[in-house]
């Protein structure tokens, strides 16, 4: 099967928001202008990467890598992985471990010391996903905090 991971162009924005029905099961509903903002600006900025996996020249999988200036750990940046989403109807095949491969090959090519990664699944093979990318668990402890209101 022809598997092709790539940076997304900004055709890609209709594409990527129908994958992101999968990734959570109530998100807070944007306009139009709000996420063709959003896609813009993502698009735009030097520090992130909005990487897609498509096969069979469908969008399958995504995951954003934001690169982060840092003035500890010899200057070196640090990583940030969000929004790792595969396809419901195309989940245990590989696709995200191969885009989670890519996008720490990036980090490490821009020189970051850590990529760091949070989810809030508990689905053991959710797990085992990140585990098998190389990602550690226990290291650090994460903390989230949210506008007054609570989370969205």
């Amino acid at each position: 099967m022809t598997v092709l991971v790539r940076e997304a162009a900004p055709n890609d924005l209709v594409a990527l928001l129908d994958l992101y029905r999968d990734l959570h099961e109530r998100d807070e509903p944007a306009g139009p202008d709000a996420c063709g903002a959003a896609w813009s600006a993502l698009l735009a900025d030097p520090k992130a990467r909005v990487l897609l996996l498509e096969a069979k020249g469908q969008v399958v999988s995504s995951c954003v890598l934001f690169v982060h200036p840092n003035l500890s750990r010899g200057a070196r940046p640090f990583g940030l992985i969000e929004n790792v989403v595969t396809r419901s109807g195309c989940r245990q095949r590989g696709y995200a471990g191969r885009l989670l491969d890519h996008a720490l090959a990036l980090a490490w090519a821009e020189g970051c010391y850590k990529v760091m990664l949070l989810t809030g699944r508990t689905d053991p093979s959710v797990h085992r996903l990140y585990t098998g990318a190389g990602f550690r668990s226990g290291i650090k402890v994460g903390y989230i905090a949210y506008p007054p209101g609570g989370p969205p």
